[in-house]
Protein backbone atom coordinates (compact mmCIF):
# COMPACT_ATOMS: atom_id res chain seq x y z
CA UNK A 1 0.00 0.00 0.00
CA UNK A 2 1.25 3.45 -1.50
CA UNK A 3 1.56 6.51 1.38
CA UNK A 4 -1.14 8.21 1.54
CA UNK A 5 -0.26 11.01 4.60
CA UNK A 6 2.99 12.03 5.63
CA UNK A 7 3.36 14.33 8.97
CA UNK A 8 5.96 14.65 11.92
CA UNK A 9 5.00 14.91 15.55
CA UNK A 10 7.26 16.66 18.26
CA UNK A 11 5.61 14.09 20.60
CA UNK A 12 8.23 11.86 22.08
CA UNK A 13 10.97 12.58 19.19
CA UNK A 14 12.88 10.09 20.62
CA UNK A 15 10.62 7.22 19.03
CA UNK A 16 9.68 8.74 15.89
CA UNK A 17 10.15 12.36 14.57
CA UNK A 18 8.16 11.20 11.01
CA UNK A 19 5.12 9.82 11.03
CA UNK A 20 2.82 8.33 8.14
CA UNK A 21 -0.70 7.20 7.57
CA UNK A 22 -2.67 5.58 10.84
CA UNK A 23 0.32 6.43 12.79
CA UNK A 24 0.20 10.30 11.79
CA UNK A 25 -3.81 10.20 11.72
CA UNK A 26 -3.49 8.44 15.31
CA UNK A 27 -1.56 11.43 16.83
CA UNK A 28 -3.19 14.20 15.14
CA UNK A 29 -6.72 12.61 17.06
CA UNK A 30 -4.40 12.40 20.32
CA UNK A 31 -3.19 16.07 19.81
CA UNK A 32 -7.31 16.78 19.18
CA UNK A 33 -8.22 15.41 22.99
CA UNK A 34 -5.46 17.52 24.43
CA UNK A 35 -7.02 20.74 23.53
CA UNK A 36 -10.05 21.83 25.90
CA UNK A 37 -12.19 23.06 23.79
CA UNK A 38 -12.63 26.58 23.71
CA UNK A 39 -8.58 26.84 23.68
CA UNK A 40 -7.76 26.88 19.89
CA UNK A 41 -7.34 30.44 19.01
CA UNK A 42 -9.90 31.37 15.90
CA UNK A 43 -11.72 28.10 16.25
CA UNK A 44 -13.67 27.83 19.48
CA UNK A 45 -15.29 24.57 18.53
CA UNK A 46 -12.02 22.76 18.45
CA UNK A 47 -10.95 20.44 21.76
CA UNK A 48 -13.32 18.60 24.36
CA UNK A 49 -15.29 19.15 26.86
CA UNK A 50 -14.07 15.89 28.35
CA UNK A 51 -11.43 17.68 30.96
CA UNK A 52 -14.25 20.12 32.39
CA UNK A 53 -16.11 16.89 33.53
CA UNK A 54 -13.70 14.91 34.60
CA UNK A 55 -15.08 15.54 38.04
CA UNK A 56 -18.60 15.77 37.39
CA UNK A 57 -20.85 12.37 38.62
CA UNK A 58 -21.13 9.84 36.06
CA UNK A 59 -24.37 9.56 34.86
CA UNK A 60 -26.41 8.58 32.07
CA UNK A 61 -26.70 11.66 30.41
CA UNK A 62 -23.08 12.70 31.18
CA UNK A 63 -21.83 9.42 29.60
CA UNK A 64 -24.40 10.01 26.50
CA UNK A 65 -22.86 13.81 26.59
CA UNK A 66 -19.43 11.95 26.25
CA UNK A 67 -19.83 9.77 23.50
CA UNK A 68 -21.24 12.66 21.73
CA UNK A 69 -18.13 14.80 22.02
CA UNK A 70 -15.86 12.10 21.30
CA UNK A 71 -17.78 10.80 18.15
CA UNK A 72 -18.00 14.42 17.41
CA UNK A 73 -13.67 14.85 17.37
CA UNK A 74 -13.99 11.77 15.12
CA UNK A 75 -15.69 13.17 12.56
CA UNK A 76 -13.98 16.09 12.49
CA UNK A 77 -11.18 14.18 10.62
CA UNK A 78 -12.55 12.87 7.62
CA UNK A 79 -9.77 10.12 7.37
CA UNK A 80 -11.25 8.37 10.74
CA UNK A 81 -14.64 6.88 11.73
CA UNK A 82 -16.21 6.25 15.28
CA UNK A 83 -17.67 2.33 14.98
CA UNK A 84 -17.77 2.50 18.70
CA UNK A 85 -16.95 4.83 21.81
CA UNK A 86 -17.09 3.17 25.64
CA UNK A 87 -16.92 5.03 28.33
CA UNK A 88 -15.56 4.20 31.49
CA UNK A 89 -14.49 5.83 35.13
CA UNK A 90 -11.31 5.03 36.64
CA UNK A 91 -10.25 6.92 40.37
CA UNK A 92 -8.52 9.56 39.12
CA UNK A 93 -10.44 10.31 35.82
CA UNK A 94 -11.85 8.76 32.94
CA UNK A 95 -11.09 6.09 30.56
CA UNK A 96 -12.32 6.08 26.71
CA UNK A 97 -12.00 3.18 24.26
CA UNK A 98 -12.96 4.04 20.62
CA UNK A 99 -12.89 1.38 18.27
CA UNK A 100 -11.49 3.10 14.92
CA UNK A 101 -11.77 2.70 11.11
CA UNK A 102 -8.94 4.43 9.16
CA UNK A 103 -11.14 4.96 5.87
CA UNK A 104 -8.85 5.13 2.99
CA UNK A 105 -7.69 1.14 3.50
CA UNK A 106 -10.49 0.21 5.77
CA UNK A 107 -8.11 -0.71 8.55
CA UNK A 108 -9.74 -0.66 11.95
CA UNK A 109 -7.93 -0.01 15.30
CA UNK A 110 -8.76 0.53 18.94
CA UNK A 111 -7.73 3.48 20.35
CA UNK A 112 -7.70 3.82 24.61
CA UNK A 113 -7.13 7.44 26.23
CA UNK A 114 -7.24 8.29 29.77
CA UNK A 115 -8.15 11.16 31.01
CA UNK A 116 -6.39 11.81 34.25
CA UNK A 117 -7.52 14.44 36.38
CA UNK A 118 -4.08 14.49 38.10
CA UNK A 119 -2.82 15.48 34.51
CA UNK A 120 -2.56 17.80 31.70
CA UNK A 121 -2.43 15.41 28.46
CA UNK A 122 -4.44 12.31 27.65
CA UNK A 123 -2.52 9.42 28.36
CA UNK A 124 -2.58 6.37 25.52
CA UNK A 125 -3.00 3.25 26.82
Amino acid sequence: MAIRYRGFSTVDRVKKFHLVDFELVRQDLINHFNMHKGQKLMNPDFGTIIWGLLYEPMTADLKAILVADVTRIVKYDPRLRADSVIINEFEQGLKIEIELTFLPGNFSSSLQLEFNSNSEQVAVV
